[in-house]
């Protein structure tokens, strides 16, 4: 029992970082259908961005967080505006490859100027462990920092959509794009504070990550930005709950899944999800099927 308890606080933390990169491909997918591969690079631009933070400019966590945010919210206005927008009536193939596109650009010109050997993330606090059960089980306040932040993040993001101006108008333009324009909502501007908060919420993730693993590379967003994937796809696409679900189920049956069986399998089970998700269910454990006119 305790090894499983063990295996849940690991699988949390994990899934934690899941569901943060994994709202940011949903609610960009409720609101233009664009499945954003870009996004996982982000991610890892948030990852160093916290690392410059902490490195050079000498700032603490809290601050060194925020500014990578701020960083890679005006990343995402900046990609959705020069690479998306131009191409938003194009057909969806056309979009799909912009996002590779834009994927290998951030990949490959951070490899070019920063090089690809992975960078030791500095140590922002001290290191400590504390012990449950009696001694039985372990939590570092790296992973609690790691469940604590990302419950504010979601508890923000949860009341910017649902309390705010500009998120009810993020729910217009998701239920009906050109009823929103007619109602004088401006859907650039909301299309782009989209792109700026999943963005935002990304560079979160990559700088939690690099202080849990303590080192960041130029391709540290592949793996992560395609089991967010998996992950809202997992609690189906568009639904920002069901991407945070995701992001936990994903991250604690990875951990299960190491713990009692090896961790050779661990990126597999992934993919296995997905599978199964997309035969079984595929709008997601969240998600409703649509019929659709053709």
């Amino acid at each position: 029992m305790t090894e499983f308890i063990q295996q849940l606080i690991n699988g949390i933390s994990v899934g934690s970082i899941y569901a943060l990169i994994a709202l940011g491909y949903t609610m960009v997918y409720g609101i233009i259908k664009l499945i954003n591969f870009a996004h996982g690079d982000v991610y890892m631009l948030g990852a160093f961005a916290g690392l410059y933070a902490t490195l050079v400019l000498k700032m603490s966590f809290v601050p060194a967080l925020i500014f990578s945010m701020v960083v890679c919210a005006i990343l995402g206005i900046i990609i959705e505006r020069l690479a998306y927008r131009p191409l938003r009536n194009s057909p969806k193939i056309v979009i799909l490859i912009t996002a590779i596109g834009v994927s290998l650009l951030l990949e490959y010109t951070t490899m070019f100027f920063l090089g690809p050997q992975p960078r030791a993330f500095p140590e922002v606090f001290k290191q400590a462990s504390y012990t449950l059960l009696g001694g039985k089980v372990t939590i570092s306040n790296q992973e609690i920092l790691i469940i604590v932040v990302t419950i504010i993040l979601m508890l923000l993001l949860q009341y910017i959509v649902h309390n705010t101006k500009i998120g009810k108008a993020m729910r217009a333009v998701s239920y009906d794009m050109q009823a929103a324009r007619l109602m004088g909502i401006n859907v650039d501007t909301t299309i782009s504070i989209t792109f700026a908060l999943g963005s935002a919420l990304a560079a979160a993730a990559g700088v939690l990550v690099g202080i849990y693993y303590n080192k960041v590379f130029p391709l540290m967003g592949i793996m992560f930005g395609l089991k967010a994937f998996v992950s809202a796809v997992l609690g189906g696409i568009g639904i920002i709950p069901g991407a945070m679900t995701g992001g936990f189920i994903l991250g604690i049956t990875e951990s299960l899944v190491s713990g009692y069986g090896s961790s050779l399998y661990r990126d597999p089970v992934a993919f296995v999800i997905l599978i199964i998700i997309l035969l079984v269910k595929p709008s997601g454990l969240f998600g409703k099927n649509v019929r659709e006119k053709v």
